[in-house]
């Protein structure tokens, strides 16, 4: 988790405001204009501008009469990450054979503040639901890894957690009641999995493992998730279980060899 503080000095706030704004585009906000810009960051119109320029002539976004947007040559910063973090070496192959042998769709994910990230994801899946795709970032209190990473951060920083996050209705069974969800996230950690069942988004059956580091210490959660009404939770720790632990070892075990992909997962 992404701990908070003072501002260094050599802080650049320009550049920070730079990547706020490359963050500011999702799903529900492919094209903004710059006052949706400016107001969407927090920004003023003019800051916005700058900043909204300076990408544009860098090529990182584009323009449609007054909307901006997005351009491809984004996408070489996640590429130059995937290479030089070795995720296809170290994750890509484990998550495979996971897939391989259970089908459905298996990730690797590490906590970013509130959120989990998919770092590696593999998938033979094809229905229209919340897409797990690498960089992908849900709220962890709706996922299986998120409620594994949580699992293993010190009861204080859970705590503070419960605090800050601000919780929505996923779904009808998404639970958002701060208690309930510390209880959940003490079975995780007292069982060294946690499931869950349409949390993120209908249809998504999951179960979620620890990786640690040499210290014990979780850094990243592996899973396998499936289509509700055909695979249950407890199917999912009956089958998949073993072949789970045995994958997020083996990844632990590789991380060992790979000191930048370790650090990259916070270990």
């Amino acid at each position: 988790m992404v701990e908070t503080g003072e501002k260094p000095a050599e802080f650049v706030e320009a550049l920070a405001k730079g990547i706020g704004i490359l963050e500011a585009f999702d799903a529900a906000n492919p094209e903004m204009t710059l006052s949706e810009v400016a107001r969407r960051v927090g920004l003023s119109p003019a800051a916005a501008r700058r900043s909204l320029l300076t990408l544009e002539t860098l090529g990182y976004i584009g323009r449609r009469e007054k909307r901006f947007h997005l351009r491809p040559k984004l996408m070489a910063l996640g590429s130059a990450f995937y290479f030089s973090a070795r995720i296809d070496e170290v994750l890509q192959e484990d998550l495979r054979g996971i897939v391989d042998r259970f089908g459905d769709a298996s990730s690797v994910g590490t906590l970013d503040g509130e959120d989990v990230i998919y770092v590696a994801h593999v998938t033979v899946q094809r229905a229209r639901r919340a897409a797990a795709v690498a960089g992908a970032r849900y709220p962890a209190y709706a996922t299986s890894m998120g409620r594994v990473l949580l699992a293993g951060l010190p009861d204080e920083k859970i705590d503070a957690y419960l605090r800050a996050y601000t919780p929505r209705k996923l779904t009808s069974r998404t639970c958002t009641n701060p208690q309930a969800l510390r209880a959940a996230i003490m079975v995780a950690r007292r069982d060294g999995h946690a499931t869950t069942v349409d949390q993120l988004d209908y249809g998504i059956t999951a179960l979620a493992v620890p990786i640690r580091g040499p210290d014990g210490a979780t850094i990243a959660a592996l899973n396998t998730s499936g289509y509700t009404g055909m695979i249950t939770p407890e199917q999912l720790v009956e089958e998949r279980l073993p072949a789970l632990q045995e994958a997020a070892s083996h990844i632990a075990h590789q991380l060992t060899r790979y000191p930048t992909l370790r650090a990259v997962l916070g270990g």
